[in-house]
């Protein structure tokens, strides 16, 4: 029988069956859990040659196939790496393309943890770091120099949620001979697919909405046919391999996220229209909303939205955001986002040199759960109400 295709498939039936074919395994639906470093060769010939699929535990095994070919699938990609976290999955392509000498324009609203990388690792190693305005456009063509060898965007931008125009940047990134990355997070190839937009390499925290449970860290890199060699080979270079156990969560994770980020986004669209009309509020950070900045470039690229974005209170500092927090019963009080439980936190943004306001008072990121909307409301209602208070 011809092998199964679910490319033309909708997302949901694709979720459901891309990443391994039941026959290949005596027909059981999950691919087996390999915990593999060594692999044993035939023969002396083939030992020498490596001459068959699978070589050492480093370079793949039936379990990370599995799940490297169902992102794959959704990202239309030419290969995918995993690694054992989100923030390996920025840092391991950034050492693959970039070497001593080197420019890299990075997003000035980027993932906290990706610009501390940044700003020591990779300017130690002799790499030039400069960050721009989430709003730059087409305008990032001024700031390409002849060593500009990638451009980093993130879109929605973390704790902020700028919107970037990203075929604008990846059109005067690649006049200029550089290869753009995206963290693609916040949206998962299902609501955005980089890599239709031009995009190079697309990045995800798989910690995130893949794995849905907030017990597994891993991340997924996947290239063009273009930078799939170099990402590739940059990836066994560095060694940053991830568990089995944890690969096999993720996929499994995998097929339930068409279901639940049709939750999140469905609850945080209500809550975000909601926050909008409660007194204590001065604005609501979601893409989603016509009162956002980036909605109409949102609108035109984005095919959906997720359940993480940030509320602007109406004055205040420290106190009121504190106050808002500890009031709170449901939401927890924790740095990540795409499980299935509420989320709060506050927002640093001190570490910003241009995306930094200005706020009419504290930010605080709301990550909304699978929990009953009307029970969030409530949660939320408490936290204004304390930090009106205070």
């Amino acid at each position: 029988m011809a092998k199964r295709d679910f490319t033309n498939t909708g997302i949901h039936t694709q979720l459901a069956h891309t990443g391994n074919d039941p026959r290949d395994f005596y027909g059981f639906v999950n691919p087996p859990v390999v915990h593999a470093s060594t692999v044993l060769f035939p023969d002396a010939a083939t030992m020498a040659t490596r001459a068959q699929k699978y070589t050492y535990g480093t370079r793949g095994t039936p379990t990370t196939d599995a799940l490297a070919a169902a992102i794959d699938s959704l990202e239309g990609s030419a290969g995918t790496i995993i690694v054992p976290s989100g923030l390996a999955a920025v840092t391991v392509p950034l050492l693959a393309f970039l070497s001593a000498g080197d420019h890299a324009l990075i997003v000035d609203s980027v993932y906290m943890p990706t610009r501390h990388f940044a700003n020591t690792m990779l300017t130690r190693l002799g790499v030039e770091i400069e960050y721009y305005d989430p709003h730059v456009g087409a305008g990032i063509a001024a700031l390409m120099k002849p060593n500009t060898k990638v451009v980093f965007t993130e879109s929605p931008a973390s704790n902020t949620f700028e919107i970037q125009d990203i075929p604008a940047i990846v059109k005067a990134a690649h006049a200029g001979g550089a290869v753009v990355m995206m963290d693609n997070t916040w949206a998962t190839p299902l609501y955005f697919k980089p890599l239709d937009h031009g995009v190079d390499v697309s990045i995800h925290a798989a910690t995130k909405y893949p794995a849905g449970h907030s017990d597994i860290l891993l991340g997924t890199v996947s290239a063009s046919e273009a930078c799939w060699e170099r990402l590739h080979e940059g990836f066994l270079a560095l060694g940053c391999c991830p568990a089995p156990d944890d690969v096999y969560q993720v996929l499994r994770g995998l097929r339930t996220m068409g279901v639940r980020l049709e939750r999140h986004e469905q609850s945080a669209l209500e809550i975000a229209r909601w926050l909008e009309t409660q007194p204590g509020v001065a604005r609501v950070l979601h893409p989603g909303l016509e009162s956002h900045p980036g909605h109409e470039i949102w609108k035109r690229d984005f095919s959906g939205s997720s359940g993480i974005f940030s509320v602007v209170l109406a004055g205040g500092g420290q106190k009121q955001a504190h106050a808002f927090l500890d009031a709170l019963e449901i939401f927890g009080l924790g740095y990540s986002w795409g499980g299935y439980e509420s989320l709060a936190v506050h927002v640093f943004l001190g570490d910003r040199t241009i995306a930094k306001g200005p706020y009419e008072g504290p930010l605080l990121r709301l990550q909304i759960g699978l929990e009953n909307v009307e029970d969030l409301k409530a949660d939320i209602q408490r936290g204004l109400a304390a930090a009106n208070a205070a």
